[in-house]
């Protein structure tokens, strides 16, 4: 019986009068990648902050682990901590303090937040930053390191959590194109660790090779799922063969 580690049934989201989700379902196994792929504006991004309550559904349920959220109703502060302490959140664009040095950044999460002991939180920081092949940065600053190099700590400062889920938004487009494959390999080897990850990307490829699910968004809502052989290799929509074609294959 497969387990599932993340479970979205009926999510609505609007701002304004811009309806982003509508209606919403998906489920993670536990200890997979799940890939989220579709153009601008279809709501991949919006559907992720969801999942970590950084953006509010309007409505519908999200469970996480063992923490569950109906949106439709009103929910306690420290639930919504509960909800959100279940996963580690990936940013497009880095977002580490910039006055707190490599390590600092990664430990302030689980001392501050977690209260856990400061000596074991930075024995675990060094670990971490070894595995994403940083450890002769801990004590740099964010400006001294590269747009790769930052996004690997960012990486290592959510795994620092230790989530139940990562959420990747897009990790890889705001670097230069020569800094992309660092960051997708340590993806990749998270996958193969075992981790539960969602990925919103434009990198196709990188999808197929990693997940093993894969939701195309489009106007709010999935209009396509399965795995990747399914989905990029053989979609059965045509808005989803348009929006590959337009990707795999550019002027």
């Amino acid at each position: 019986m497969t387990e599932y580690r993340v479970e979205a049934e009926g999510i609505e989201k609007a701002f304004g009068e811009n309806k982003v989700l509508r209606g919403v379902s998906f489920k993670v196994a536990t200890g997979t990648a799940t890939a989220i792929i579709g153009p601008s504006g279809s709501g991949k991004t919006t559907l992720l902050r969801t999942l970590n309550a950084l953006d509010r559904a309007d409505a519908g349920v999200i469970r996480v682990d063992d923490v569950q959220i109906d949106f439709a109703t009103p929910t306690p502060k420290a639930e919504v901590r509960r909800f959100q302490s279940r996963s580690g959140f990936v940013f497009q664009g880095h977002n580490l303090f910039p006055h707190k040095t490599v390590l600092e950044n990664i430990t302030e999460g689980p001392v501050m937040v977690q209260k856990r002991p400061k000596e074991q939180a930075v024995a675990e920081a060094v670990e971490l930053l070894e595995r994403v092949g940083l450890a002769d940065k801990r004590d740099q600053y964010p400006y001294q390191l590269s747009g790769g190099q930052q996004q690997r700590v960012g990486i290592a400062r959510a795994l620092a959590l230790k989530p139940k889920v990562v959420l990747f938004d897009e990790p890889t487009s705001a670097l230069d194109p020569e800094l992309v494959g660092e960051v997708l390999s340590v993806i990749k080897d998270l996958a193969v660790e075992g981790w539960t990850l969602v990925i919103v990307t434009h990198e196709i490829q990188f999808a197929r090779q990693v997940s093993s699910q894969v939701l195309f968004t489009d106007r709010g809502i999935i209009l396509e799922r399965g795995t990747p052989d399914e989905v990029i290799g053989n979609p059965k929509q045509d808005r989803t063969r348009q929006f590959l074609d337009r990707i795999l294959n550019p002027l």
